[in-house]
């Protein structure tokens, strides 16, 4: 009820007003998104890099986009919408991208200088933009029970559900021991006793994204007959019409948005706590590179999976919720030994994001509160909540996952939908500075009405400045 009454229709009908008053963004700008991904680094007064690149960015908030969500999160779609459920992923992935475009945007104007960089996200422009501190705390307070809480034990749910369907024994037995043995690992991490094992996963896996993408195009080439069926299936089931599962309309809808939200979280306001960490010279910029980034996920990743488990023609009348799936499409085309590759993929995939999940957590804990028993007794839950997700069942914390990701999603829509306005006059800047030629630079004196924005101070300090001989500084840009 929550998400056919109240998230859906917030959802699209602000999706439809960011496209229509950015001027399609998402679509009209997309050379405009190759082009600020690769933009150099501003640096500071001793040469060095203000805060990580545009680009790191973009793959920090890749790397917790694409995970279990991309693979077990489209089987579960499908498995309950049928095919017709991939073409409102799709959808709601455009409209998304210009959701996308302005939290981020709003992410980079109200972020704030740190020991390390740049720090940010809705909390800080609920604060800062709205000025209600207790609309940033709410937020906070909601993005912890649903990203260490909630989807961390979704990303435990699918390794279980991964190792329990290629071992042959008890499954509660081995669920009991692969939740303890993530527990422990995850408290390891969290507890500052192991941080090598947070480094080695941040290194392996992108690897391991790039090998499953390897995997599913090789499945699609060695089925590259059944795509024109795909495809038909997918547009003609989208509506009701002729549903494999017999699905309703509303059901294939409704399956679509919420697994696409679990996936490229457009609009649910996680990606602007990595993009507000980035340093570049105009806030727009950072809200283009963040809309690539849910393109990059729906468009290519979870559509990789759709036509890995399509191309299979499975039989979606009694298709288990899950990883179940996408595993049985994978391994009917390339052989039990692909099962071994897929469970290394999964739980890399999906340990990283436990980790990034945990880390967007405590980043908000701070926002609320500086304790250190609070800090404890946190990292305590999120070890429990790794274990539970283990043993649970799929259904509860599928469904867990997407209540407590539509009261996010609300509050954060709510908080962008009443700071657009300022985000379009900044998509003016942006535009007026690059027919000029240039290489758009912000500062806060371009906006003298709006009270809250504690970086961009001068173009000087927007740019950086690098020593030059002769005791002069030169322009960074």
């Amino acid at each position: 009820m929550l998400w056919t009454y109240i998230v859906l229709p917030v959802l699209v009908l602000l999706g439809l007003y960011f496209t229509i008053r950015s001027g399609v963004v998402q679509f009209r700008w997309i050379p405009e998104m190759l082009r600020t991904l690769t933009n150099k680094t501003p640096v500071d007064e001793n040469g060095k890099p203000q805060s990580v690149s545009a680009f790191q960015a973009f793959t920090i908030s890749a790397a917790s986009r694409v995970g279990v969500g991309n693979i077990a999160g489209v089987g579960t779609a499908i498995a309950i919408g049928g095919p017709g459920a991939v073409f409102w992923m799709w959808t709601m992935a455009f409209l998304g991208g210009a959701s996308s475009f302005v939290e981020s945007t709003l992410g980079q104007l109200f972020k704030e200088k740190g020991d390390d960089g740049f720090r940010g996200g809705p909390a800080y422009y609920m604060w800062r933009g709205l000025k209600a501190r207790w609309m940033g705390t709410l937020f906070a307070g909601i993005l912890i029970a649903c990203f260490p809480f909630a989807f961390s034990s979704l990303q435990a749910n699918t390794i279980s559900d991964t190792v329990t369907s290629s071992i042959e024994g008890d499954p509660m037995l081995i669920s009991i021991i692969v939740g303890a043995v993530l527990a422990v690992l995850t408290a390891l991490v969290v507890f500052g006793g192991v941080r090598r094992i947070a480094s080695v996963t941040q290194s392996v896996v992108p690897a391991m994204a790039l090998l499953y993408l390897l995997i599913g195009i090789v499945i699609v080439a060695l089925n590259i007959d059944q795509l024109p069926s795909v495809f038909a299936s997918i547009y003609s089931q989208a509506f009701g019409f002729n549903e494999v599962v017999g699905a309703a309309f509303g059901m294939i809808l409704m399956t679509g948005v919420k697994r696409g939200m679990f996936s490229n979280e457009a609009g649910l306001g996680s990606a602007p706590n990595a993009g507000a960490s980035a340093a570049v010279t105009h806030p727009v910029k950072q809200g283009l590179v963040q809309t690539l980034g849910v393109y990059f996920d729906t468009f290519l990743v979870c559509s990789i999976t759709a036509f890995i488990i399509l191309v299979s023609s499975p039989d979606l009348s009694n298709a288990a919720e899950g990883i179940g799936l996408t595993q049985s499409a994978i391994v009917d085309a390339l052989g039990p030994w692909s099962n071994i590759l897929l469970n290394v993929i999964i739980f890399l995939l999906a340990f990283s994001s436990i980790l990034g999940n945990y880390y967007y957590g405590e980043s908000n804990i701070e926002f609320i509160s500086r304790s250190r028993k609070v800090l404890f007794g946190y990292r305590l839950l999120a070890v429990v909540a790794i274990f539970v997700g283990s043993i649970a069942s799929a259904e509860l914390i599928w469904n867990t996952a997407d209540g407590i990701m539509g009261i996010m999603a609300l509050v954060n829509l709510i908080a962008i939908g009443l700071l657009s306005g300022i985000v379009f006059r900044l998509i003016k800047d942006y535009s007026a500075q690059r027919k000029l030629g240039r290489d758009p630079v912000f500062t806060r004196s371009l906006l003298p009405d709006v009270e809250g924005i504690t970086c961009w101070e001068s173009e000087q300090s927007v740019t950086g400045v690098m020593p030059v001989a002769g005791g002069g500084s030169a322009d960074n840009r």
